[in-house]
């Protein structure tokens, strides 16, 4: 799903971003709740930012990359961790492009997740290459997502990658 997100593009920096698991809800401008296998999982677009929430009634997780007040520090490039028992990864890296090669990255990326089931990315208004966007999808192992937070102004693409094994959600 593809949307134009109803607020201005504010001078955010890619160095900006900061990292959090198990925070509350934020407000978010687009939401897509889906069901993949047995764990409901919402993708939430907030701004230059994403939460992802996901799980049951007996166990739920959140992770936000955003523009964080109080927390400066850079966003790490691989985390692991157990959350209530499961094992959960994440891994960022920040894509340096020229202008002409940015535009067509963006082009490339909005494409693979506007008709994507699993996908939502939210444009800015006046400029089509800037943009955040999620790619979730799973299996009976575990729940995986993709996210990518443009910044055209720098020329700089944060991409990140997460999953969490959910094998056994149930069984706890």
């Amino acid at each position: 799903m593809l949307t134009t997100l109803n607020t201005s593009y504010t001078d955010t920096r890619a160095g900006d971003l900061a990292w959090c698991l198990g925070s509350k809800e934020l407000p978010a401008l687009a939401v897509l709740d889906l069901r993949i296998g047995p764990v409901d999982l919402q993708l939430r677009l907030l701004g230059a930012s994403h939460q992802v929430v996901l799980g049951t009634e007996s166990g739920r997780c959140s992770e936000t990359v955003a523009c964080l007040p109080g927390r400066r520090s850079p966003l790490p490039a691989r985390v692991a961790e157990r959350v209530q028992g499961r094992e959960y990864e994440f891994a960022a890296r920040v894509e340096r492009l020229e202008e002409q090669s940015f535009a067509g990255r963006a082009q490339e990326l909005l494409a693979l997740v506007e008709n994507h089931p699993y996908g939502l990315a939210g444009v800015f208004p006046g400029d089509p290459t800037a943009f955040t966007a999620l790619l979730a999808g799973g299996d009976a192992q575990g729940i995986h997502w993709r996210t990518w937070h443009a910044y055209p102004q720098e020329g700089r693409l944060v991409c990140t990658r997460s999953s969490l094994k959910v094998q056994d959600w149930y069984r706890s």
